[in-house]
């Protein structure tokens, strides 16, 4: 499936709520691209339980395919990635700015001890 769009967060964190795609995508980021048998031979699932799977990550935007002769070959679409990464960083400074208020409003609180 070739897609223009952007991966949507929503498509994306629910295509990984499954073990078994997490467990997928990790083996492509770290191979960058493999064929379907290679996705799925550490698997203990059948071959059609793992495309199954590569059909849902496909869905939400997470991989792209290619035909290499007899072989189909997967890899990880890079804007998949950095949604996901744009995503956290704007919940990194959500969280870390919230943080940071929490922390002035607790020392303004906090009564001041007197040296004696």
């Amino acid at each position: 499936m070739v897609t223009n769009r952007k991966p949507s967060i929503e498509d994306l964190f629910g295509a990984l709520a499954d073990p078994t795609r997490r467990a997928i995508v990790e083996r492509l980021l770290a191979a960058g691209e493999l064929t379907v048998g290679e996705i799925a031979q550490p698997f203990d699932i059948s071959v059609p339980a793992v495309s199954r799977h590569l059909q849902v990550l496909d869905r939400a935007g997470f991989i792209e395919r290619r035909v290499d002769r007899q072989w189909r070959r997967v890899r990880i679409r890079p804007e998949a990635i950095g949604t996901i990464e744009s995503w956290l960083t704007a919940q990194r400074r959500h969280w870390a700015a919230a943080l940071d208020r929490l922390e002035a409003l607790a020392a303004a609180q906090t009564p001041k001890r007197r040296k004696s």
